[in-house]
């Protein structure tokens, strides 16, 4: 593919790339404060129809948390590489039954072989009829609501965790780095603590269920929106979109400005809460403004451009 020539000065672009762990950091917390407060008030309220709100909620921030840990896959977080990833497993990728380091393998091959036979988020979702566009609006809407369901979450759950359980069963490549004592010193923590404490019920409602529900399905339009619908695939600036959300999208579905997939594609040493300064001055370079997909919201944009017939 083509590569974008920026007129970007190059003290200001190396800028972009510069790290602020604490920002990282303060980010992670943040979600799982919300994640915590969300079961705290809703057991306090113990209103039921409450629920499916408590649900989308945790949902939404447990997709944050894999948002942060995708700048982490990039080592964006740490310096020290081995405390990013270990903090980035126990914080967000052991609780959702997978680890960073299959993540990372499986993540630095999509940048690399972008939308090719060689980029295997791509051909994993080439047969998959959720990610063949164009289609009715009503038919990706139904698609969303079997998320709601738990069926599509169930099947998505079980694709993931075999796709990433062995991230290339044809070469036979094994993830030699995870740190297998952290992780089975987790797992035994985490169920130790369930049994102690009698919480597998809540364990379900508040985490097992909306991982398997909101969870995926934010994901799900989230991996759509990237690559998928109307994109030209031509070059760089033609293969993969950004969106820009509106408030309550941001919350949902692009948390931690991760709608600025071009941009990351383009530049993906910037960490996430550079990247809308990064779209700025890509937006005053004239291949960008000429080229570049952009569409205004998901719920609007998005789902427009997906029914269209290119």
């Amino acid at each position: 593919m083509k590569e974008l020539t920026t007129n970007i000065n190059s003290e200001e672009l190396k800028a972009q790339f510069k790290t602020k762990p604490l920002i990282h950091l303060t980010a992670m917390i943040s979600n799982w404060v919300l994640i915590i407060g969300t079961i705290y008030l809703f057991q306090r309220l113990a209103i039921i129809w409450l629920y499916p709100v408590a649900v989308i909620i945790i949902g939404a921030r447990m997709h944050a948390l894999t948002v942060l840990m995708h700048d982490a896959t990039h080592y964006r977080f740490l310096k020290n590489r081995k405390w990013n990833d270990w903090i980035s497993n126990v914080a967000i990728m052991y609780p959702i039954f997978t680890s960073i380091e299959k993540y990372r393998y499986n993540h630095m091959r999509h940048h690399q072989h972008l939308n090719t036979m060689e980029d295997p988020d791509w051909v994993a979702k080439l047969t998959k009829r959720a990610f063949q566009f164009p289609k009715k609006k009503s038919e990706f809407l139904l698609n969303l609501f079997s998320y709601l369901l738990l069926y599509q979450g169930i099947l998505d759950a079980l694709w993931f965790l075999k796709r990433y359980k062995n991230p290339d069963k044809h070469k036979k490549v094994e993830v030699k780095s995870e740190n297998q004592v952290l992780k089975h010193g987790f797992y035994i923590v985490l169920f130790s603590t369930l049994l102690t404490f009698n919480l597998f019920q809540s364990y379900l409602l508040f985490w097992i269920i909306p991982y398997l529900t909101a969870f995926f399905m934010f994901q799900y339009i989230r991996s759509v929106a990237e690559h998928f619908g109307e994109l030209a695939y031509e070059d760089s600036l033609s293969s993969s979109r950004t969106i820009l959300p509106t408030t309550m999208e941001r919350f949902l579905i692009a948390p931690h400005n991760v709608s600025y997939h071009l941009e990351h594609h383009l530049f993906p040493g910037v960490p996430f809460y550079n990247l809308p300064k990064l779209h700025e001055k890509l937006m005053k370079t004239e291949a960008y403004q000429r080229k570049a997909h952009i569409t205004k919201g998901y719920f609007s944009g998005l789902l427009e451009e997906l029914g269209k017939v290119e």
